[in-house]
């Protein structure tokens, strides 16, 4: 039975429906007793340059869609938002940055999949809890990852890969943005339901995984849409297949890798969060402003065109989706057997 709260939300929130088939039935009563009490006041936020700090090397998926946001935030707060890249351990580092600087609304931070999946990948390591130590804003976008190969690979489709990588255990490489990051749990998630062995090697960041795809030091990767269409469209990478459970409107004639895996399903996705203890009114505003920039022609359009949709919802919302996502990748992990180190 779904509970009405449940139905709601999923019919607020501009994200397909599966996305939501974990989400907590019961939403946040109200999003100022997230946010906590800050010393910051909406009123004359910002007075000076604000902060975007993300965990990952320019030219990923997580730097292209913040530029496209900060870029509306600067027009429409008055005041410059600088991104910051903080590259390194799966994105720990630049979380870790944002959960210890003053809650005053300077210091954002790039939530994504990569701290669902390390909540449950690093447990033991991780000094801190992103869900309990950043308070939500807003999300931003989500979309599919997409499976893709060197052209010098003899396969045409996943099934194609799939005999090739039994053919040839141990002996392909799979290049990631590195350890725990959405790629990489994407990648150790087909290999065990597809029961092959893919040599894991990471990167610091995507750009630089895709740069060796291209020259093929490695051979596949399962990598954001954002980061890999340029290169598909190129013709100097081929997609296999789409990581959603459903074919992508950017690239209709590539399957899904559940139409040979079934079950199969990972996406990518992108929010904002800010120091725990930030003033509920400065985090209000800017969730109105990121709102207004997701729902705007130009931001769609762009969006649409790197094959993502955006996430229009609000702190409480995206929190519930983020926590959704966290449980959902520990159960993956568990039960899929996948290997994190």
């Amino acid at each position: 039975m779904r509970l009405t709260a449940a139905l709601r939300l999923a019919a607020t929130l501009s994200l397909p429906r599966p996305l939501w088939a974990f989400a907590p039935l019961v939403l946040c009563l109200a999003d100022c007793s997230i946010t906590g009490i800050g010393q910051a006041s909406a009123q004359d936020y910002p007075s000076r340059p604000v902060r975007w700090i993300i965990g990952f090397p320019p030219g990923g998926s997580t730097d292209t869609v913040v530029r496209i946001m900060s870029e509306w935030l600067q027009a429409r707060l008055g005041q410059s938002v600088l991104v910051e890249n903080k590259s390194g351990a799966a994105s720990n580092i630049a979380t870790e940055a944002v959960i210890n600087a003053p809650p005053d609304g300077y210091t954002l931070a790039a939530v994504t999949s990569a701290n669902a999946i390390n909540a449950t990948t690093n447990k033991r390591s991780l000094t801190f809890d992103f869900l309990n130590q950043l308070a939500p804003v807003a999300g931003l976008a989500q979309g599919p990852s997409v499976m893709v190969v060197h052209p010098s690979v003899p396969a045409n489709s996943v099934a194609e890969f799939i005999a090739y990588a039994k053919a040839n255990p141990g002996k392909i490489n799979m290049g990631t943005p590195g350890i725990g990051t959405t790629g990489h749990m994407a990648g150790e998630l087909f290999k065990a339901m597809a029961g092959i062995d893919l040599v894991h090697v990471p990167y610091r960041g995507s750009a630089p995984a895709v740069t060796d795809l291209i020259g093929g030091q490695v051979q596949v990767m399962f990598d954001a849409m954002i980061s890999t269409l340029p290169q598909i469209q190129s013709g100097k990478i081929r997609a296999l297949a789409v990581t959603t459970a459903t074919r992508s409107a950017m690239l209709p004639d590539v399957p899904a890798i559940a139409e040979t895996v079934p079950g199969y399903e990972a996406i990518i996705w992108y929010g904002v969060g800010v120091p725990r203890g930030t003033a509920a009114d400065v985090v209000t505003k800017l969730n109105r402003e990121i709102n207004a920039g997701l729902a705007s022609t130009k931001m769609r359009s762009q969006l649409s065109e790197l094959g993502s949709t955006p996430i229009v919802a609000s702190p409480g919302e995206f929190w519930t989706f983020a926590r959704s996502e966290t449980e959902k990748w520990e159960k993956v992990i568990r039960q899929s057997g996948a290997r994190t180190e």
